[in-house]
């Protein structure tokens, strides 16, 4: 059964887009380092932006502009960048984990921390 991981960026800052990306790595697969990005140095992500686009079966992103927020509010829009990036990966998960609450409305089955 696929896994795929979904997690956002942008709801912090004052203006711009919130992204969205999910991610399905292999079964058993271990990469060091990659917890919360937030703790990491600069090159420490980019260090495993590498490993992970090296190592996942599959990758997709998703956003939402100023417009989208503005019109549906900063959570709504983070829940549509998040289904985009989840219907880019190009598969069908068996399980989505959310950093975050449950996405309302996904066809997935899904688990929120």
């Amino acid at each position: 059964m696929a896994i795929a991981g979904v997690d956002e960026a942008g709801r912090g800052p004052w203006a711009g887009p919130v992204v969205a990306a999910a991610v399905v790595l292999p079964e058993k697969s271990f990469i060091p380092g990659l917890r919360d990005s937030k703790k990491l140095t600069e090159k420490k992500r980019e260090e495993i932006y590498y490993k992970i686009r090296k190592t996942a079966l599959a990758v997709g992103i998703g956003s939402s502009d100023r417009f989208v927020i503005d019109s549906v509010n900063i959570l709504q829009a983070t829940y549509l960048a998040m289904k985009e990036a989840l219907k880019r990966i190009g598969m069908l998960p068996g399980l989505v984990l959310v950093d975050g609450y449950k996405i309302p409305g996904l066809e997935f089955s899904q688990f929120g921390s």
